[in-house]
C-alpha cells in the first residue's frame, strides 16, 4: 500500500504513514521514544507512546545548549585544570563533551596537546562531584607526555601531520598520514598510518571507514517526518536536527540529491520503488534518534542537536552500509542486484552508533578497542530493535538476521554464542585483538546478552538461545534496559581511545557504581558476566 497524508501547515515538519503490504517484502517498525522521561514527540501516536520503558535518569540528560555552555566554561577553565592534573608545562587541554549526571557529578573530556601537536592516544575525562572537588581521572594513557624534540628526523609527505604518538609504551615524535582509496567490496577507504618521525618505524594503522550489515526489506507501518517546500515535500526531518536523506543514484562520491516528492506519498515496500530505501533509511535514524534521546538522555550523535544525514542507493551491487566520521553521515548499499537495500533500523543504529561512539569515548578502530567499538554498534543496535516493539521485525539478538548472507538463512552474528558464525570470540584471550574487529567484538557481544538475559538455555520473544560461560557459571541477568544504561555511561565517561577489555570491565563496573550503587546487585552482575567470558 502507498503512504496517505494527514493535515500539516506548509513548510512545517510533518508526519507521514506508509502503509506496507504485511509481506517479506514490506518495511521496518521502531517505536519512537524520548529523553528524560515518556513524553511524545511531534507525530506519536498512542501505539508508539504506550510501547516506550522507563529510563533511568541517572545517566544524567544534558541539552545541547547547556552542553555548549558546559564544554565552554571547560575550556576556559582548562589550565586550571591541567595544573590540577599535573600535567607538563607543554601540554594544553581542549575540552571535547561534558556530561553532568543526575546526582551532579560531572564528567568532562578532553584532548591533549604538546608543543601545539595532537597527541594521539592522550585522551582523558575527569570527574568532579557535584560541589567541585575532582574525584577521578580516566587517561588513555600513564606515560608522561614528553619527548625529546618536536623537529622530526625524517620528511614526510606534504599531507602528512605532525602528531605525538602516545598508543605505544613511550610518546614519541610521529607523522600521520591518510591513504585514501577503495576496499575490496567497493567501501570507500581512509587508512590512517603512524609512522616514527625519527626512525621511520610504522607504529599503528587502522581504517577509518566503520562498517556493518542488516535487513533489507520490511513489514508494517512506519511514520517519517518530512518538511514541505515549494516544489513538493522533501525528506528533512525538522523535528531532529535537520536530518535529510539524499539519493547517490548509484555514485558512490558526494552528497546526491536531496530525495522529494510531489505529493508526500513515499515508497512502496519494495526495493523496485527506489523511495523505500529512502524512507527506511530516513525513518531508521530518525528512531535512533528518539532511542538515544528517551534511553540515553543525549540530543543527538554529538549530543549538540544537530543531526547526522543518510545517503541511500549507495554504489553498484554494494552490500554493506558505513559510517563515515569525514562527513558526518551514513551510507547505504542495494545489495545483490541492487534490490535489497541495506537500510533496515539496526543498520541505521548501528552505523549512527559508530558516530555516537567516535563523539564520546572515540575507541580506536584496531586491535581490543576496535572490537568494543564494533560491539558498542551491535549492542545499541540490538537494544533500538528491542525499543520497536515491531512484530513483523521483532527485537533479537541476532545481528542481520533478515539478511541471509550466507544463503541458508543463518544471521551474521550472534550474541548469545557469538562463535557460532565461525569467526567470532566467545571468551578473551591473549590472541583477542589480532581478529578482525567484526570478530573480536564477541567477547563484548557475548557480555551485553548474558548481563542482559543470563547464561543457558531460554526462549526470547519466540528465538531460542543457549549461551554457555567460560568457567561453567551460572548467571542472572539484569534485563536489557540496565544492561545498555551501564554500557552507554561507560562508553561516555569513562572509557578512552584506548580502552581494552580489562578496561572496558572497570569502565562498566565505575558506571554500573554510579547508576545502582556500590553494594547493588547490578555491580555485582556486571563483575561476574566479565568473569563469566574471560575477561578478569
Amino acid at each position: 500500500m502507498n503512504l496517505h497524508t494527514t493535515p500539516h501547515n506548509s513548510r512545517a515538519p510533518r508526519t507521514t504513514r506508509r502503509l506496507a503490504a504485511l509481506a517479506a517484502t514490506a518495511a521496518m517498525v521502531v517505536a519512537g521514544v524520548q529523553a528524560g522521561s515518556a513524553v511524545a514527540t511531534p507525530g506519536d501516536d498512542a501505539r508508539t507512546t504506550a510501547a516506550k520503558p522507563t529510563t533511568a535518569t541517572a545517566l544524567g540528560v544534558n541539552a545541547s545548549a547547556q552542553r555548549a555552555t558546559a564544554i565552554r566554561a571547560a575550556q576556559a577553565d582548562a589550565s586550571s585544570t591541567a595544573k590540577a592534573l599535573k600535567l607538563g608545562g607543554q601540554e594544553k587541554l581542549i575540552a571535547r563533551d561534558v556530561i553532568k549526571d543526575a546526582k551532579g557529578a560531572v564528567h568532562t573530556r578532553y584532548e591533549r596537546t604538546y608543543d601545539g601537536l595532537p597527541v594521539l592516544g592522550g585522551d582523558l575525562i575527569t570527574h568532579t562531584t557535584a560541589a567541585g572537588k575532582l574525584r577521578s581521572v580516566d587517561k588513555a594513557t600513564d606515560a608522561k607526555i614528553a619527548v625529546a624534540s618536536t623537529t622530526p628526523k625524517l620528511k614526510a609527505a606534504a599531507s602528512a601531520r605532525k602528531v605525538i604518538y602516545a598508543g605505544g609504551e613511550n610518546p614519541v615524535l610521529a607523522w600521520e598520514t591518510v591513504k585514501k582509496g577503495v576496499q575490496k567490496d567497493g567501501t570507500p577507504s581512509r587508512v590512517h598510518t603512524i609512522t616514527d618521525a625519527t626512525t621511520g618505524k610504522k607504529l599503528h594503522s587502522y581504517e577509518a571507514i566503520e562498517t556493518g550489515t542488516g535487513n533489507s526489506q520490511y513489514s508494517g507501518e512506519v511514520e517519517i517526518t518530512t518538511t514541505k517546500s515549494d516544489a513538493g515535500f522533501e525528506l528533512t526531518d525538522g523535528e531532529r536536527g535537520g536530518h535529510k536523506t539524499y539519493d547517490l543514484n548509484q555514485g558512490s562520491s558526494g552528497t546526491g540529491e536531496l530525495v522529494t516528492d510531489d505529493d508526500d506519498t513515499w515508497g512502496d515496500g519494495t526495493g523496485a520503488d527506489r523511495q523505500t530505501a529512502a524512507v527506511d533509511a530516513h525513518y531508521g535514524a530518525a528512531k535512533t534518534w528518539d532511542f538515544y534521546k528517551t534511553a540515553l538522555g543525549r540530543d543527538g550523535i554529538a549530543g549538540d542537536g544537530k543531526a547526522a544525514y543518510s545517503r541511500v542507493h549507495y554504489g553498484e551491487n554494494y552490500v554493506n552500509a558505513f559510517w563515515d566520521d569525514s562527513c558526518f553521515c551514513m551510507t547505504y548499499g542495494d545489495g545483490e542486484g541492487n534490490k535489497s537495500a541495506l537500510t533496515s533500523i539496526d543498520v541505521a543504529a548501528h552505523e549512527m552508533t559508530h558516530g555516537l561512539t567516535s563523539a564520546t569515548a572515540n575507541l580506536d578502530y584496531a586491535g581490543e578497542s576496535g572490537g568494543l567499538n564494533e560491539a558498542t554498534s551491535d549492542i545499541l543496535g540490538a537494544s533500538v530493535e528491542f525499543f520497536a516493539g515491531n512484530t513483523s521485525d521483532a527485537g533479537d539478538y541476532l545481528i542481520g538476521e533478515k539478511i541471509d548472507i550466507n544463503g541458508d538463512g543463518t544471521p551474521l552474528r550472534y550474541m548469545d554464542k557469538p562463535s557460532k558464525d565461525g569467526n567470532s570470540a566467545d571468551f578473551w584471550d591473549e590472541n583477542l585483538g589480532n581478529l578482525d574487529v567484526h570478530h573480536s567484538s564477541g567477547v563484548a557481544n557475548h557480555f551485553f546478552y548474558l548481563l542482559a538475559e543470563g547464561s543457558g538455555k531460554k526462549t526470547i520473544d519466540g528465538v531460542e538461545y543457549d549461551s554457555p560461560t567460560s568457567d561453567g557459571s551460572t548467571l542472572t541477568g539484569i534485563g536489557r534496559e540496565k544492561a545498555y544504561q551501564v554500557w552507554y555511561k561507560a562508553l561516555s565517561v569513562y572509557m578512552t581511545s584506548t580502552t581494552d577489555y580489562a578496561g572496558a570491565r572497570v569502565a562498566t563496573e565505575k558506571a554500573a557504581t554510579d547508576l545502582f550503587g556500590a553494594d547493588s546487585e547490578e555491580l555485582k552482575a556486571v563483575s561476574a558476566t566479565w568473569t563469566g567470558v574471560n575477561v578478569k
